[in-house]
C-alpha cells in the first residue's frame, strides 16, 4: 500500500487558509494519513518552502510520531516534547513547532508537507534541526508521502 497524506484544511495544490499562516492564527493544519507500510515504528513530518528568496525555509520539523497515529490535529502545541514521545525540532525562525507560511509580497510560494514512515524511532533529542533529523533517518525510510499547498501575499 502506498502511503498518502491529506489535510482537512486544504486540498493538494490549493491555497492554505489564512488561519494557518502568519497573517492569521498561525496554527498547524490538521493532517491525516492512511495505514503505514508494514514495519513502521514512527513518522517524521517536515514542512518547508523551497521558493523562499534565501533558500528553502523550514516551517515545521516533527518526529518520533508513534506508528499508531493516523494524523496530527489542528493547532499542535509549539513545544519540543509532545505526548506519546513525539518531538519537535527547530524551524527557520529557530523556534520549536509549526511556523506558518509568511512569504514576502509577490508570487505565491509552495509549502510541502513531507511525511516519512520509518522502521525505527530516532535517537535524537527534542529541538533538533532538519539537517539532524534527515541524517538520523537515513536508511530508515520505508515509505513517504507529500502534500503541498500555496500561499501568497500582495
Amino acid at each position: 500500500m502506498v502511503l498518502s497524506i491529506v489535510s482537512q484544511s486544504f486540498k493538494k495544490g490549493e491555497v492554505i487558509p489564512i488561519k494557518h499562516t502568519c497573517d492569521g492564527e498561525d496554527v498547524s493544519p490538521a493532517l491525516s494519513w492512511n495505514e503505514p507500510p508494514q514495519g513502521t515504528k514512527s513518522y517524521v513530518l517536515i514542512c518547508d518552502d523551497p521558493d523562499a528568496p534565501m533558500g528553502t525555509w523550514i516551517h515545521w520539523v516533527i518526529y518520533n510520531i508513534p506508528s499508531g497515529n493516523t494524523g496530527l490535529p489542528e493547532a499542535v502545541p509549539k513545544q519540543e516534547m509532545l505526548p506519546g514521545g513525539t518531538m519537535q525540532g527547530l524551524n527557520s525562525w529557530r523556534k520549536s513547532g509549526y511556523g506558518g507560511p509568511c512569504p514576502p509580497p509577490g508570487k505565491p510560494h509552495r509549502y510541502f508537507f513531507k511525511l516519512y514512515a520509518l522502521d525505527s524511532t530516532l535517537i535524537i533529542s527534542a529541538g533538533a534541526s532538519k539537517k539532524d533529523v534527515l541524517k538520523a533517518m537515513e536508511s530508515h525510510i520505508i515509505g513517504q508521502a507529500e502534500l503541498f499547498g500555496v500561499y501568497g501575499r500582495k
